[in-house]
């Protein structure tokens, strides 16, 4: 085994209530991928302890938990929130999450977000790259970014599909490619909208598409007006490595290690391991710095 240390800031669980009212709502196969994968506490940890993941932060993937009803969502994001409370009770040396938040629920949200973060020991919370096709930038999302301000709040941005998937995917499962797209979507919406200038004290994580948004940086500064600041405001973002498996060559002080298990399958996430260990020595060792520093709530080693 490799030496113990790692915090995975992108692991996902399921629970069956989830992945029933996921399924009633016509989400058979999850962003077209074939199937909903199994996911266990057992096999969570057979996976950390494999590959010296000391501890993982848990939160619920994409399709989310708006599946068209606000009142069924609200539900749904607290029950999994409580059962994600309870598994970091019981291994609080294993384990923390991320809230999920049933978004584009305005008044859903919030309510959620207080009561992950105040009551249920929350490290943060997770929002999709878009909801319902309403990206981060959209005007009416203003409350919420106010108040996750306000506390500081670590936000996993996680991919999903664009809300045009059937016109653009061509049949092929959405995190191939279109999860990248929508994140580098999402994002220059964060820069273009102000969002990140208004709301500088949000530990914004870009999941997944983080080892695009040099070439992101470099379009906006050649061609967005304001151009070179608008850049710039990228370098506040932190970035989780997710399934890209590439160590960036700069600004490694924001980077966290991310897994994408349990939809990532475990034979990706060992080549994944493999490809950052040839890439850089010490980056176990940087990132669960980095956690640390991220992740004030959480204890990590």
């Amino acid at each position: 085994m490799t030496t113990p240390g790692l915090v995975d800031l992108h692991a996902h669980f399921l629970t069956e209530e989830y992945v029933a009212a996921a399924v009633r709502a016509g989400h058979r196969a999850p962003d077209g991928m074939p199937g909903w994968p199994s996911w266990s506490v057992g096999a969570q940890l057979e996976l950390m302890d494999r590959h010296g993941i000391e501890r993982a932060v848990l939160s619920v993937s994409s399709p989310g938990v708006h599946f068209g009803d606000d009142v069924r969502a609200r539900v749904l994001a607290r029950q999994v929130n409580a059962a994600a409370a309870a598994l970091v009770a019981d291994r609080p040396d294993r384990f923390g999450f991320l809230a999920a938040l049933p978004l584009p629920d305005l008044d859903g949200a919030l309510a959620e977000a207080g009561h992950a973060l105040d009551q249920l020991g929350a490290s943060g919370v997770v929002v999709l790259t878009n909801a319902a096709g309403r990206y981060p930038g959209d005007p009416r999302l203003e409350p919420l970014w106010r108040e996750l301000d306000s506390r500081e709040a670590v936000v996993l941005l996680h991919p999903t599909s664009p809300p045009n998937w059937r016109d653009v995917a061509l049949d092929r499962p959405r995190p191939l490619m279109e999860f990248v797209f929508d994140g580098v979507r999402a994002v220059g919406d964060l820069v273009l909208s102000g969002v990140l200038a208004r709301y500088p004290r949000i530990r914004f994580v870009v999941g997944d598409a983080g080892a695009v948004l040099p070439l992101l940086a470099s379009r906006l500064e050649l061609l967005a007006d304001d151009g070179v600041r608008l850049a710039s405001q990228l370098g506040s973002l932190w970035v989780d490595l997710g399934t890209s498996g590439v160590w960036p060559a700069s600004a490694a002080e924001r980077v966290v290690y991310g897994s994408g298990s349990c939809f990532t399958p475990v034979d990706a996430v060992a080549r994944q391991l493999t490809r950052l260990d040839a890439a850089a020595a010490d980056w176990r060792a940087v990132t669960t710095a980095n956690a640390a520093r991220l992740l004030e709530r959480l204890p990590v080693p």
